[in-house]
């Protein structure tokens, strides 16, 4: 498999497209007035203590106060029966050096731990843990255990003293002990200087910011097949170069500048890609297609057939589409960021062998993602779960607003329920005050419709209630709203 990274930079914002095989697979938006905080840490001040909730607000600067929770006060390991509650842990007022571990998202605050790690290109340092790890995704266990040999030989090199533990990430496979004690050191001497602003700092403050987005990626994305990494802005193509060419020389002759005439997003058809990433629907080459749901609690995707009516017989035709569906989704996962709990439905397979196919190419096309990922299997209602962790707000959070007119329902009051609204309203309003004439202030559909299919209905009202009632457009009002003037 091939890979590139494409970068397109302006004062605004930072954009990152990660496409393997000519598809976009992942994307990073990053606002210069909105940037992430995750892996950030502060000096903050605890302004709330929830007893009921094990959890406690801390104060970190930001416009609204972050959570954090018992067990990530804990030193880590802890036993859940020897867990202390959170009254024991904090109190008000006091001063609390933590790390952002998730972004706020919509309206929760940030997620926070006092559990400190520092990532490099090879490893991770976390100063309070007590021992060393390697990444679940080496599996190979001889190259597991030669990891943890060269950690223990390059931790023997250090010249500062060294506590804590290190995890080696997935990016160290194959790499030697010169690369990880450079790495060692590197973290040694960062958290030394974090340790110094703990005690200088105030609270509020940051006393550890994590790298710009574009650099974070080549930390944290660069991969052997990834084949070039291409930069539109000169300027910081050159501190790209600089900062791989002190942590990860192997990547420099992969980065080049961009200069090309058309936009750097419109190779691989990335922004119409990153368009498509925001609609509920999306179109199988076979004809199928998913339907994505986003809510609150959960994300839910539905899988149909669509205009794919196959070669053979029914089931064959089901069991490719979830085949095809099941590739997809995991792209539409990365893609849109999607996190928590997702449901999937795919269509009804009979076939128990079928079933572990979809299931099994489900997990096999996830193994390539990032982010963490847990599949549970096929409930008895025929549905897979699975959750995502989720770090950062979804590519429609960052890029999108709840729709005004309908409150992010998705869904309108027909012109026809408005006007049954207005009728039941001006009833209302004729007992309570009984004015010499009613004035309706709605939008052209509504207005349209009491002139026309209801104005039987209006005749039948004015009667009744022995009042004329007049109407009024205004072109501003949504379909939804309407004003009733008493004259």
């Amino acid at each position: 498999m091939s890979g590139e990274v494409l970068i397109n930079l302006t004062p605004m914002e930072t954009r990152v497209a990660v496409v393997e095989n000519g598809v976009l697979q992942e994307a990073f938006i990053e606002r210069s007035c909105r940037r992430g905080i995750v892996g950030n840490i502060y000096k903050g001040r605890v302004v709330r203590v929830l007893p009921g909730m094990q959890a406690a607000f801390v104060d970190i600067g930001l416009d609204r106060a972050a959570f954090i929770h018992a067990h990530e006060v804990m030193p880590a390991g802890t036993p859940a029966e020897e867990q202390l509650s959170i009254g024991h842990l904090l109190h008000e007022g006091q001063a609390l050096v933590v790390q952002v571990t998730k972004d706020p998202i919509g309206s929760k605050g940030a997620r926070l731990t006092t559990h400190l790690s520092v990532p490099s290109r090879y490893l991770v340092y976390m100063p309070d843990a007590p021992h060393h790890g390697v990444s679940q995704r080496i599996e190979d266990e001889r190259e597991r255990e030669r990891l943890r040999s060269l950690i223990e030989e390059a931790q023997a090199q250090q010249s500062l003293e060294v506590t804590g533990g290190f995890i080696v990430r997935t990016a160290a496979e194959g790499v030697g002990v010169e690369e990880l004690a450079a790495d060692m050191h590197f973290l040694l001497r960062l958290c030394r200087k974090v340790s110094e602003r703990k005690v200088t700092s105030s609270a509020p403050s940051v006393i550890y910011d994590d790298l710009p987005l574009f650099m974070r990626i080549l930390r944290d994305v660069m991969r052997d097949d990834i084949e070039k990494v291409r930069i539109d802005s000169r300027e910081n193509y050159v501190r790209l170069v600089e900062f791989a060419e002190e942590f990860m020389p192997d990547a420099v002759e992969r980065i080049e500048h961009y200069a090309g005439e058309r936009p750097v997003f419109d190779l691989y058809s990335v922004e119409d890609e990153l368009h498509k990433a925001l609609g509920r629907k999306v179109q199988l080459k076979s004809g199928g297609y998913l339907v994505i749901d986003p809510t609150e609690a959960m994300t839910t995707i539905d899988v149909n057939t669509g205009g794919y009516v196959g070669h053979r017989n029914l089931e064959e035709t089901i069991f490719k589409t979830n085949l095809e569906a099941a590739t997809a989704i995991a792209r539409q996962l990365r893609l849109r960021n999607l996190g928590g709990i997702i449901i999937i439905d795919f269509i009804d397979m009979e076939d128990p062998e079928h079933q572990r196919q979809v299931l099994r190419m489900l997990e096999q096309s996830l193994e390539r993602d990032h982010a963490k990922t847990k599949c549970t299997g096929v409930t008895e209602l025929g549905l897979v779960q699975l959750t995502r962790k989720r770090t950062r707000e979804s590519l429609e959070q960052t890029l999108c607003e709840a729709c005004p007119t309908c409150g992010g329902r998705g869904t309108l009051k027909t012109p026809e329920t408005v006007c049954y609204e207005i009728f039941r309203e001006i009833l209302r309003e004729e007992r309570a005050y009984s004015a010499e004439t009613y004035m309706v202030l709605a939008s052209q559909a509504v207005v349209d419709r009491l002139l026309d299919e209801e104005s039987a209905a209006v005749a039948d009202l004015e009667e009744f209630i022995g009042k004329p009632i007049r109407f009024q457009v205004e072109t501003h009002y949504s379909q939804e709203q309407y004003d009733i003037v008493l004259m």
